[in-house]
């Protein structure tokens, strides 16, 4: 895991530990607390779906960029023997 994504799943997870914490220590019926809670869970479920939507796309944008660098790469060095040939012929 990067860099920017272990500080990412820190950051994520450290909002949502105070964010309990905050929650659980306020003043309030258990009733409210709970619904509180479940809304909570369910944001931060949405949450953590569109940063891994958000993780994927650009993890296949490299992937795309990486073959086309390859294919570029491996055209160059066709190119190059196939000129060597031609000279050595």
């Amino acid at each position: 895991m990067s860099t920017a994504g272990k500080f990412l799943a820190g950051f994520l997870i450290g909002g949502a530990v105070g964010a309990i914490a905050g929650i659980l220590l306020a003043p309030k019926s258990g009733a409210e607390t709970r619904e509180i809670l479940k809304n909570s869970a369910i944001d931060a479920k949405k949450k953590a779906e569109e940063t891994v939507k958000e993780i994927q796309a650009k993890a296949d944008d490299v992937v795309s960029d990486l073959q086309k660098k390859g294919d570029e790469i491996r055209e160059k060095l066709q190119a190059m023997m196939k000129k060597t040939e031609e000279e050595n012929a």
